[in-house]
């Protein structure tokens, strides 16, 4: 069954989940706690809407892929065409803030990485992108005071701050759109801070985000 994008209240959206597009290596601190170069222009990579699943659902099915590691990220949903557009007018397509996790295969990533081969095996699996549901963005929001955490059976694992990114949302929405046209109900995962790591099975998992969304999944 096609994955189905909802606000916090339940109610669908009413945007066919499109092209999941997402940004690597957007904190300097998690670029180099895996020990690769800070990114001078973004680096982007897609996954496909199949790889869309209730982050409220256990985790269980990805672990058939082997080890996978967790990236927790601020998810915009886009909600108007944008293609090539100015930075101060990107975040007017923006309907929904929400979070993703941006499930990994790590030792399948760095093999693919060292024979210089794309991504998408380790990135965009069936399952590789559990993501919340939205807050409708209403009126002004401070996108640059944005927040978000993980925690890992009550522990603090991650924490982002917006104003920590390489490339702000208005920029990053910007460059995206150069390349890429961008369709009512695409997604945008814009990166992850440090502190990733091998998701534990068994474990529970607290997000939040700034904007109001209390989520939490289990794995096993």
């Amino acid at each position: 069954m096609p994955f189905t994008t909802r606000f916090i209240d339940g109610l669908e959206t009413g945007l066919p989940l499109g092209k999941i597009l997402c940004v690597g290596r957007n904190y300097a601190e998690h670029a180099r706690e895996l020990n690769n170069p800070v990114p001078t222009s973004p680096i982007l990579f897609i996954k496909p809407s199949t790889s869309a699943v209730e982050l409220e659902d256990p985790i269980e099915r990805q672990f058939s892929h082997g080890d996978v590691h967790f990236e927790t990220e601020l998810a915009l949903l886009i909600g108007e065409r944008m293609s090539h557009v100015s930075a101060d007018e990107a975040m007017n397509g923006v309907a929904g803030g929400g979070l993703a996790l941006d499930l990994t295969l790590r030792d399948v990533q760095s093999t693919l990485k060292e024979k210089g081969h794309p991504w998408e095996r380790a990135k965009a699996f069936d399952g590789a992108c559990p993501l919340s549901r939205f807050v409708p963005v209403e009126g002004d929001v401070d996108w640059e005071a944005v927040t978000f955490h993980l925690d890992i059976n009550g522990q603090r694992q991650q924490s982002g701050k917006t104003s920590d990114m390489l490339f702000g949302l208005p920029a990053l929405l910007e460059e995206m759109t150069r390349t890429f046209t961008l369709e009512p109900g695409d997604v945008i995962l814009t990166g992850t801070p440090s502190g990733v790591g091998q998701l534990p099975r068994d474990a529970v998992l607290g997000l939040s985000l700034s904007l109001g969304l209390d989520v939490g999944t289990r794995t096993r």
